[in-house]
């Protein structure tokens, strides 16, 4: 059956992507959502932002000695396996220098719900956006400085809170959102059982080893962008961006920087901004160290962390498709508990953890494909989603990740929509270690509400 849904999937992705090239459809481009408003007719200050309130319940089983991984509870304090959240509330304001100089907008935005970005220390918000973009040649580039999302992989890139489903792929999840390593040594293994919890006991340590909050595809750097028209109907756009590589923490720690290029090519029908049809096929590449004392030596590695993919998106109501491949080399995250990567732990000579000097090198490979339906008529719509997670390919504790989520949304109106997922999770590793505690993930329910504003 799984073999056959791949298969359906993957044909009906490509008869929509090529045969629907006459058709109307949905997309956006975000490159000049996010980094430009609309020449002469962008207000000086429009207050915006949205707000997600869900409920998770994970179904999985604990393993032989009782004790639950992280992927069986639910985040980001990954103490319960069932939970309400406002996992995002965020606030922003966004316009132009009107009228002492239209060429010149900014973006700031601010977090302050419950989720990676917040939690680390218990921030009681943080600052995700905070950028000015220059537009005086913007019939040729576009220059954006600050603090920004950095253009790569669609279901990152796009504005969350138009997003079809409650949780990312774990490709997404774990390639791209970035946890960023300590700078110092960290235990990999806090808590007992392998960095598990018994939530029947009260735990000594935090799964969360993390110090520093989530990048969230983002970081401060200088962009070099634009979205130009090549024929009519034909729209060409591209990304080059130079950051520090340090998420959204604003300063740099090393002299090291990110560079990420991105390239998309769009056929347009109509419409304009978030729901403007057409239909689009983008790659993209970033390259980076990270540095980090990952073996407790008191002297700083570095180490690349490199990540490339190429997608297609469409959208004509009532039918939706989407899919995307992502390749990723050095700093492969581990788990919440493993803030260093596992690097190398001097400490740790027990031949079961094979997993020293791993995580800094290793590589991993995600793929998705997923798809709507818009019941004509009605304000329903259908979900479903394939994703698949090779990690730490061709190493001892290689694990691969399969979920196949599907569920519906409910439309209010244009601004309020509520979402359930239910997601079919089967994780393996030919470790023993790994397979003690990935055997037994199974099905999460998701309920969220969105409100925009």
């Amino acid at each position: 059956m799984k073999a056959v849904l791949k298969k359906t999937m993957l044909a009906a992705s490509c008869v929509v992507a090529f045969g629907g090239m006459g058709s109307s459809v949905q997309a956006a481009d975000w490159l000049m959502i996010q980094g430009a408003e609309p020449h002469g007719s962008a207000g000086r200050a429009k207050v915006w932002g949205f707000i997600q309130a869900q409920y998770q319940k994970d179904n999985s089983d604990p393993n032989a000695a009782g004790d639950y991984a992280p992927p069986k509870l639910i985040g980001p304090d990954l103490d319960s396996q069932s939970a309400f959240n406002i996992n995002r509330a965020r606030i922003g304001v966004r316009g132009t220098g009107m009228p002492i100089d239209p060429n010149v907008n900014y973006f700031l935005l601010v977090e302050f719900g419950n989720n990676a970005i917040t939690n680390p220390g218990g921030a009681f918000a943080h600052v995700t956006d905070a950028s000015i973009t220059l537009n005086h040649l913007k019939d040729i580039v576009r220059v954006r400085g600050g603090m920004f999302k950095v253009p790569m992989a669609e279901e990152l890139y796009q504005g969350i809170a138009l997003f079809d489903y409650v949780n990312f792929t774990e490709g997404t999840n774990q390639l791209l959102l970035e946890r960023l390593p300590n700078r110092s040594y960290t235990d990999s293994d806090p808590v007992g059982g392998g960095g598990n919890i018994n939530l029947n006991v009260q735990p000594t340590a935090s799964l969360n080893g993390y110090t520093k909050p989530v990048a969230a595809g983002r970081d401060t750097g200088v962009q070099l962008f634009n979205s130009l028209k090549v024929a009519p109907s034909l729209e060409l756009g591209y990304s080059l961006m130079v950051g520090n590589g340090n998420g959204i923490e604003g300063s740099d720690n090393d002299d090291n920087k990110d560079v990420n290029f991105y390239l998309s090519l769009t056929k347009i029908f109509g419409g304009a901004g978030p729901r403007r049809q057409d239909w689009k096929t983008f790659v993209w590449y970033l390259n980076g160290k990270r540095s980090v004392d990952g073996n407790n030596d008191g002297v700083y590695e570095e180490y690349d962390r490199k990540r490339w993919g190429i997608g297609t998106k469409y959208y004509k109501l009532p039918f939706r498709v989407t899919a995307e491949y992502i390749k990723a080399e050095g700093m492969i995250f581990q788990g919440p508990h493993k803030p260093t990567f596992i690097l190398a732990d001097a400490a740790d000579t027990n031949p079961a953890h094979p997993t020293s000097g791993l995580g800094s090198n290793a590589e991993a490979t995600a793929w998705y494909i997923e798809g709507g339906w818009m019941i004509p008529g009605t304000k329903w719509e259908l979900d479903l989603r394939y994703a698949e997670y090779d990690r730490m390919e061709g190493t001892p504790v290689e694990a691969n990740f399969e979920n196949l989520t599907y569920g519906f949304q409910y439309h209010f109106n244009k601004k309020t929509r509520m979402a359930v997922n239910v997601e079919n999770r089967d994780y393996s590793s030919g470790n023993a270690g790994l397979t003690a505690n990935l055997k037994d993930v199974d099905k999460r329910i998701s309920l969220q509400l969105t409100h925009i504003f």
